[in-house]
C-alpha cells in the first residue's frame, strides 16, 4: 500500500461542498452557546467509540459502496475528513499566576464562555486499485490527547485570563476492498469503511455520558474518493446495464454522489447528508452560515437584528460564529438583494434559444432524406420547416410568458368561473369543500367554512384558481392589503346565495 499525500487539485471543487458538510449544524442561529438548540450538538456523521454506540443507538462506523470503472494502472485517492471536538474552558486571571474557571469572561467586544470547538482533521492515502483486489487494505490512524492554552489580553495588553483547550485521544481506521463484478465491462465494487476504534469505555451511565463520548468521536465524518484514470458510476442515475449492481450496494450512514465539476465522474463525495450528483454551493451565498438547512437571506436579516449584547455573546461563543456576525453586519445591500428570489430553472429557458441554431434540411435522396432507403427517420438532425428557416420568421415575444409585462390583453381573461352552472366572481360567497386530491392539513381545517372570492386567476395551462378570504378571519383585511390569499379550484367550492 502507498500512503502518499493526495494531490489537492483533484478535490478542490468537491471540497467546497465537503466543507459545508463538515460544518453543517456546527453552530445554529442565534449563534450563542446559551441558546437551547446549541446545547445538544454534533448530529451529522458522528462515529462514536464502539463501547458507547450500541447501547445508545449511535454508530461506530459508516460504510460506502459504489461502482467504479478503473482504467489501466488506476490509483485510488482517499481523503477522510472529520471534526475532532476539543473542550474549551474559560479561566479568569487571579492575583499572581493563578487562574480560576469561570462561566463567563466579559471583554469589550465579546463574552467568552465554555464551548466545544471542532478542529478539522484529515486522513489521506492513495493506493493502486489492483492492490485492493488482493485483499482488504487497512489504514489505522490516531490523534493523541493534548492540552493547549491561549492567553486573553485586554486593550492595554494586560492578561485578563486564558482559554484552556483539552483534546482527548481518538483512534480509527479506514478499510478498503474491491470486488470485481461479472459483465461485459470491467466494473468493480469499492467498499470503504470508516471506523472509530477508540478503546475508551464510558463510566456509569449518566446525563453527561454523550458529552464524554463526543471528544472521542469522529464528528461529521465523510470521504472524498478520486480516480486518476477511470470513473465512478452514479448511484442515482446509473446506466441501464449497471442498475442491478448498483441496487446491491450497501451504504450505511452515508451516501456517495458524484462530485466536482459537472460532466466529470472521477471524484465522489460520500456524505452523511443526502445530496444529489454534482452538488454545488449557491453562487449567491456570501459566506457560511453553518445553520442546518440554512436560508441565507433570513439568517442574515435576523442575525443583523440581534442586540449588541447578543452579538457580544455570539462573538465569544466561537470564531466561526463571530465571522457570521461580522458577515451580517457588513453585508452590502446589493449582496443581500442577491439572496432573494433566485430562480435557476428559468435561466436555461430564457438563455440562447437553440431553435435559432438552424440547420439545412437534408436534400431529397441524400443521407437521412426521403429518398434514402436506409434512412432511419431519426438521424439526430433537427428538421426545420422551410417557412421558418429564416430566424426573422420566428415569432419571438419581447418578454417571456412568465413576465406579467408579456401578458396579451387583446383577449380579456374572464373575470368569473362557472361552478355547478353558477358564475362565481369577485365578491361571490362560496362554501369551501377541499377534496382529497390536492388537500393538505391546513385545507382540512377550512372544510365547511364560508369564504369570499377576492380574485379569479387563470394560469398559462388553462387552469382556474379562486383566491379567497375566509369569513370571520380577523386578518382578512391584511390579506387583502398584501394580496396573500388562500387558493382553491372551482371543484373545491360550492356557490352560496348572497345575503
Amino acid at each position: 500500500m502507498t500512503t502518499t499525500t493526495v494531490p489537492g487539485s483533484r478535490f478542490d471543487t468537491a471540497r467546497q461542498v465537503a466543507d459545508a458538510v463538515l460544518f453543517e449544524g456546527y453552530v445554529l442561529y442565534p449563534y450563542r452557546a446559551s441558546a437551547a438548540k446549541n446545547r445538544l450538538r454534533w448530529q451529522f456523521g458522528v462515529l462514536v467509540p464502539p463501547a458507547w454506540g450500541p447501547a445508545h443507538r449511535e454508530h461506530a462506523l459508516q460504510q460506502t459502496e459504489i461502482l467504479m470503472e478503473p482504467k489501466g494502472e488506476a490509483v485510488l485517492a482517499v481523503e477522510l475528513r472529520f471534526l475532532h471536538a476539543q473542550r474549551r474552558t474559560v479561566q479568569q486571571a487571579l492575583d499572581g499566576a493563578d487562574f480560576a474557571d469561570v462561566a463567563e469572561l466579559h471583554l469589550d467586544d465579546r463574552v467568552l464562555v465554555p464551548w466545544d470547538e471542532g478542529a478539522e482533521e484529515r486522513v489521506e492515502l492513495s493506493v493502486p486499485v489492483r492492490e485492493l483486489a488482493d485483499g482488504e487494505v487497512v489504514l489505522p490512524f490516531r490523534r493523541p490527547a493534548r492540552e493547549d492554552t491561549e492567553p486573553v489580553l485586554g486593550p492595554d495588553g494586560r492578561c485578563l485570563g486564558r482559554l484552556l483547550r483539552r483534546t482527548e485521544e481518538v483512534e480509527g481506521a479506514v478499510r478498503l476492498r474491491t470486488t470485481e463484478l461479472d459483465g461485459p465491462y470491467r466494473v468493480v465494487k469499492l467498499t470503504a469503511v470508516v471506523e472509530n476504534t477508540s478503546p475508551w469505555t464510558p463510566q456509569a451511565a449518566g446525563p453527561a455520558d454523550r458529552d464524554a463520548a463526543l471528544p472521542r468521536s469522529l464528528v461529521a465524518a465523510h470521504l472524498l474518493l478520486g480516480l486518476d484514470t477511470g470513473s465512478f458510476l452514479s448511484m442515482t442515475d446509473p446506466p441501464e446495464w449497471a442498475k442491478g449492481a448498483v441496487a446491491s450496494c450497501v451504504n450505511r450512514h452515508t451516501w456517495p454522489v458524484l462530485a466536482g465539476s459537472p460532466g466529470r465522474a472521477d471524484v465522489v463525495l460520500s456524505s452523511p447528508i443526502i445530496l444529489e450528483d454534482h452538488p454545488a454551493i449557491a453562487p449567491e451565498s456570501a459566506g457560511a452560515m453553518y445553520d442546518s438547512t440554512e436560508i441565507d437571506e433570513i439568517l442574515a436579516l435576523r442575525t443583523a437584528a440581534l442586540t449588541d449584547q447578543e452579538k457580544r455573546e455570539a462573538r465569544g461563543t466561537d470564531a466561526r460564529a463571530a465571522a457570521v456576525i461580522e458577515l451580517a453586519d457588513s453585508m452590502p445591500p446589493e449582496v443581500l438583494e442577491r439572496l432573494h428570489g433566485a430562480v435557476r430553472a428559468l435561466r436555461e429557458i430564457t438563455g440562447p434559444d437553440p431553435a435559432l441554431d438552424l440547420v439545412d434540411l437534408p436534400e431529397p435522396g441524400g443521407p437521412g432524406g426521403s429518398g434514402d432507403p436506409g434512412g432511419s427517420g431519426d438521424s439526430g438532425v433537427e428538421v426545420v420547416p422551410p417557412e421558418v428557416r429564416d430566424p426573422k420568421a420566428l415569432f419571438r415575444p419581447d418578454t417571456p410568458w412568465w413576465d406579467p409585462a408579456g401578458a396579451d390583453t387583446a383577449d380579456p381573461v374572464p373575470d368569473h368561473a362557472l361552478v355547478d352552472g353558477t358564475p362565481v366572481g369577485i365578491g361571490s360567497r362560496v362554501l369551501l369543500r377541499p377534496g382529497p386530491r390536492r388537500t393538505d392539513a391546513q385545507d382540512l381545517f377550512l372544510h365547511g367554512r364560508a369564504a369570499r372570492v377576492e380574485a379569479v386567476l387563470h394560469d398559462v395551462d388553462g387552469g382556474v384558481h379562486l383566491a379567497v378570504t375566509v369569513e370571520g378571519d380577523p386578518g382578512a383585511d391584511i390579506r387583502r392589503e398584501q394580496g396573500r390569499f388562500l387558493y382553491f379550484q372551482p371543484d373545491e367550492v360550492t356557490p352560496l346565495e348572497d345575503a
